[in-house]
């Protein structure tokens, strides 16, 4: 097991199943983790790309889980945060705040212990948040 300071990568690949087994009354009251894998699980069924998972809870204030994917392009980014949010939502977790639907290089969906990151390809070269909260050079 992974000291608790150092985030944990879990990247996704296309072996994997696509369809969630989550239960729709399971995400109300969730563990942060549970909302985390979820959400991967929407992302990666709509193929979003290099989706990662990290458990940051030792190295920000702010939440427990990044989740950042990349899209194919603006509208991609848009569909993939509209299917997070739809999927959260009717299962009873709805985004506290979003940002970024207009411009949709980056979206962005706050649901307090789990914040996701959704980018086009160009914006996540550029930003590379993931290397702000890994040990990764």
């Amino acid at each position: 097991m992974e000291e608790k300071n150092n985030p944990t990568l879990i990247p996704k690949t296309a072996e994997e199943p696509t369809e969630t087994a989550i239960d729709p009354t399971e995400l109300a009251g969730a563990e942060p983790s549970v909302l985390a894998e979820a959400i991967v699980s929407y992302l990666d069924a709509k193929k979003g790309i290099d989706i990662l998972c990290l458990d940051v809870e030792e190295k920000t204030s702010l939440t427990s889980f990044f989740v950042i994917a990349t899209a194919t392009s603006t509208t991609h980014a848009k569909a993939l945060g509209d299917e997070v949010d739809f999927q959260t939502s009717r299962r009873g977790f709805a985004p506290i705040q979003t940002e970024g639907r207009a411009g949709g290089a980056w979206v962005l969906l706050d649901y307090g212990p789990v914040i996701v990151h959704i980018f086009t390809r160009e914006a996540r070269d550029f930003y590379r948040i993931e290397r702000l909260y890994t040990d990764e050079a």
